[in-house]
This record gives structure tokens, C-alpha cells and sequence, in this order.
């Protein structure tokens, strides 16, 4: 509102809802704003009203009395509300693209004129307004001249025509003569919420959207700016395009790159307040096609010795791999570019997780001074072992990271192994961890510096092993 008010020089008085999405909910909401209308989908008005806008064979509407008019929604808070003809309004969206732009705006001319001679005829030579509402932006780069030869033949003939009359949304909306009580629950694609909540891709992401937002509401002691930093993330990340390439029903070859940033947007709400991110906003949320990662898992049981050293060939033979080398797209290509680690080993026996970290340099020259190295768990979810060697001493120091707490609190568990030499050796045992056999250890592998990550591998999803059981050998067992 404020910032409307500051480009055009006066308040806003009506909306379209993100994405026509409405409610009984939100009505008052809007109504406490100052809007004094507002626009959704015609089946909304169908879903409220219990009644179906059904069509003939060329599109047009049999029972127009019911949509062309504007009503007043809402009990205590009303606001008027206008519904489109999604027909009409599909038609230059996605139809008009394609013909010779004076044809075009000749059938549409002809088929609002039409419309509003069946809506007379149903309401004793009432007038009927017409609503038509569509992406703004959308269409245009399909039409010749971005648009313009379509819209100037267009607005010849709106401007001529005998029976039709341009009006604003606010002259379309300033009479309702009718109220419903109630509105339907839904947006302008189905008259429902689906493609920006109904899979669990979406939930998921909704549901860390929630997580930051309740940490950054509870969040004392944070500079005037960090907030103002964290509020604009949010708000960001609140956009409901995010999650319109979530789920099974739109993707693209950019789903890896959306995916990317909504996350990245959410931690960095957590970054301007100094709260450390859930781990779970460092892998994808997209499970309908899940990224590749060359994740090769173990086929034995490992006994390495942990000095930070290749001791024998055979000391990890059975161990899994990760292939660390950038995938997909332009982004991750520029941003693994110059990565630090270059592969990472990781394998069992009955009860210990052991893992090995190489880089493009000898490991000891990495994580030394700020940098430090941590696997940082997500089952158990909250648990990270950090190896560092600030003043030459290599030490792995396991910390409990409560969900949305500032800090984490180091515990003892003496019997953790770290090496670093040539490579980085780590040894964690099961108990350490507090996972008993058949248990899932999921983890991702981070390199740290001044307590801000530098890169972490997997890049998309963590890697996953099962505590073995006995059998584990026997089972894996290959010639």
C-alpha cells in the first residue's frame, strides 16, 4: 500500500489476490487494508453459489445472470468482488497468439457484444459487466509485436463499438447488487489450492517457510537492519511461483534452479538473524524427479585405519563414493567450480560410520585457521561433528543443534576418531549418535569458513546408509 502510494501518489483500492486465491479468511483482511474490491475466478462464483457456468459449443456462457455482475462478499467486512470469464480471458492468454491480430479483436468484439445481448435477454435488457483478467505479462512475447498490433485493433474497436463500454475495476465493482455470505476457498486454476499446496514437495517447502517465519517472529536482540534483511527474505520467499514448479503438475528444465533459490532465500532469513539453518534446507525439496546424484553405496564392511593417510589400497575397498563434480546447470557449474573437496569415501563395520574427505589439495593445508570441515546430519536431524585444527591440534567436536536455537551445545562422545593429513579420516561410532541397527543415517558432507558454509556435497540430497546388522556381508556379497 505504502509503496503504491509513494510511485503513483494514492492508495491502491483494489487487489487480484495472489494467484485469485480467496477465502471467508481473508475477506476481512482485505477489507482492514482499505481495498474496496477485488477479483477472482468464475468458478469460485460457482463452487459459492452452487451452481455450474456451463457453455455451448463455441465457449460462450448459457447462464450469464449469474456471472456478469459484480457482488458483495464477506458477513461483518465486505468487499465487492468481481469474477472473470475465464473463457474470454483464456482466449487472449493462450489463443490469440496465433491469428492475424484484426481477426482476433474482431471475434473478441463480437463475442462480448453477443455476451451481453444473452445476458438482456435472461434479465429484462439488464447490462451486464464483463470481467476479463488475465497474467499480465504472459502472453505478450507470443503475440507479433509483443501484443501491440492485437491491443491497438482491439481498443479501435472497444472504443467505437455501439453496445460496449470500457469501464476500471473499480466502476465495475462500485454497485454489487447482490452478497454472498460466503466465498469458496480456492484460486483461479480449479477453484482449489493444488499446485501451490497439494503435494508434498509443496508441504514441504511451506512447512520451512513456516519454521523461519516462527523463528524470525521469535527472534530478540537482532539489529534494526538484520530484520529489515530477514523480513525481505521472507517476503521473497512467500511468492507463490516458488511453488507453482513444486509438485507433479509444472516442471521444467529449471526446477533444480528454483529449487535452489527458494532455499537459499528461507537460510538466509536464518542467516541475517544468526540462527543456524535446519540442515534439511541444504538438500532439494523436489522428490516427483529427484536430482541425480552418483551416490555409490557400500557393498562390505571397512576397517580403515585413521591416520589422514592412503595406508593401504585395500583399506577402503567396500567403501561408497560420492561423486563430487558439478551437475546440471550453469549455476552449479559456477558455483563448484572452484571446490575444495573432490571426493568423499564413506562405509561401516557393526559400529562405526567411517568417512574420507580428499580435495584438490592435501586436506591438512584445508582445514586449518577458520575453515573447518563438519557432517552435518539429518537423521538423527540436529546432530554435526565439526573437525577443526585452528591451532594445529585436530580435534572433532560433536554439537546438538536444536531446531531454530542461535547455538548448539557440544557433548562428549570421546570415542570419535579424526585424522588429517593427505586426506580427512573420520571415525563415529553408532552410539555416538544414538541410532541402534536398521536405523537410517542420512548426512551431507560441509566445508566451513568463519561459520558460514563454503560448499556441501551431496549438492541436492544427502547420503543415506542403514546401520548393518551381521548379515550385512553376506548379503553384499559379490564374485
Amino acid at each position: 500500500m505504502a509503496l503504491h502510494e509513494r510511485l503513483f501518489g494514492r492508495q491502491p483500492i483494489g487487489l487480484w489476490p495472489s494467484e485469485g486465491s480467496v477465502s471467508d479468511a481473508m475477506v476481512p483482511l482485505v477489507a482492514a487494508a482499505g481495498f474496496q474490491w477485488m477479483a477472482t475466478d468464475e468458478e469460485i462464483l460457482g463452487k459459492s453459489i452452487a451452481r455450474e457456468f456451463t457453455r455451448d459449443r463455441d465457449g460462450n456462457v448459457e447462464n450469464p445472470e449469474a456471472l456478469y455482475r459484480s457482488y458483495r462478499v464477506g458477513r461483518d467486512a465486505q468487499v465487492s468482488c468481481g469474477f472473470r470469464d475465464h473463457t474470454l480471458s483464456d482466449l487472449i492468454g493462450f489463443t490469440y497468439a496465433s491469428w492475424n491480430p484484426e481477426a482476433a479483436a474482431d471475434n473478441f468484439v463480437q463475442r462480448l457484444a453477443d455476451a451481453g445481448a444473452r445476458y438482456a435477454a435472461r434479465t429484462n435488457g439488464g447490462e451486464a459487466t464483463i470481467f476479463v483478467i488475465l497474467d499480465g505479462e504472459n502472453a505478450w512475447e507470443h503475440y507479433e509485436g509483443q501484443g501491440r498490433p492485437f491491443l491497438r485493433a482491439l481498443y479501435k474497436r472497444l472504443g467505437t463499438h455501439a453496445s460496449l463500454k470500457t469501464v476500471t475495476m473499480a466502476e465495475a465493482c462500485a454497485a454489487p447488487k447482490d452478497t454472498l455470505p460466503s466465498i469458496f476457498p480456492g484460486s483461479w486454476i480449479n477453484a482449489d489450492f493444488y499446485i501451490w499446496i497439494g503435494h508434498p514437495d509443496d508441504q514441504r517447502a511451506w512447512s520451512q517457510l513456516a519454521d523461519a517465519r516462527r523463528t524470525l517472529e521469535s527472534a530478540a536482540g537482532v539489529a534494526p537492519e538484520a530484520l529489515a534483511r530477514a523480513w525481505e527474505e521472507l517476503l521473497i520467499a512467500e511468492g507463490s511461483d516458488w511453488f507453482w514448479w513444486y509438485g507433479d503438475d509444472h516442471s521444467s528444465d529449471h526446477d533444480l534452479v528454483f529449487d535452489e533459490l527458494f532455499r537459499r532465500h528461507v537460510r538466509n532469513i536464518y542467516r541475517a538473524i544468526d540462527v543456524p539453518a535446519p540442515e534439511e534446507l541444504f538438500v532439494s525439496n523436489i522428490t516427483t524427479r529427484p536430482p541425480a546424484t552418483d551416490v555409490v553405496a557400500p557393498s562390505g564392511f571397512i576397517h580403515p585405519v585413521i591416520d589422514g593417510e592412503i595406508t593401504s589400497y585395500f583399506e577402503w575397498i567396500g567403501a561408497g563414493s560420492v561423486d563430487v563434480a558439478p551437475v546440471g546447470d550453469a549455476m552449479h557449474e559456477v558455483s563448484a567450480r572452484d571446490a575444495i573437496v573432490s571426493a568423499i569415501d564413506f562405509g561401516f563395520d557393526l559400529t562405526n560410520l567411517y568417512v574420507k574427505v580428499a580435495g584438490a589439495a592435501p586436506m591438512r593445508d584445508v582445514i586449518r585457521g577458520d575453515q573447518q570441515l563438519s557432517v552435518n546430519f539429518l537423521r538423527p536431524e540436529g546432530c554435526r561433528i565439526v573437525v577443526s585444527g585452528a591451532d594445529g591440534t585436530v580435534r572433532a567436536q560433536m554439537v546438538d543443534r536444536p531446531r531454530g536455537l542461535a547455538n548448539g551445545a557440544s557433548r562428549s562422545c570421546p570415542d570419535i576418531k579424526v585424522a588429517i593429513g593427505q586426506v580427512l579420516e573420520l571415525q563415529v561410532p553408532f552410539h555416538c549418535l544414538g541410532v541402534t541397527k536398521e536405523s537410517t543415517v542420512a548426512f551431507l558432507v560441509a566445508v566451513n569458513r568463519n561459520a558460514a558454509e563454503v560448499e556441501h556435497h551431496p549438492r541436492h540430497q544427502p547420503i543415506e546408509v542403514q546401520v548393518p546388522d551381521e548379515r550385512f556381508p553376506s548379503r553384499n556379497w559379490t564374485a
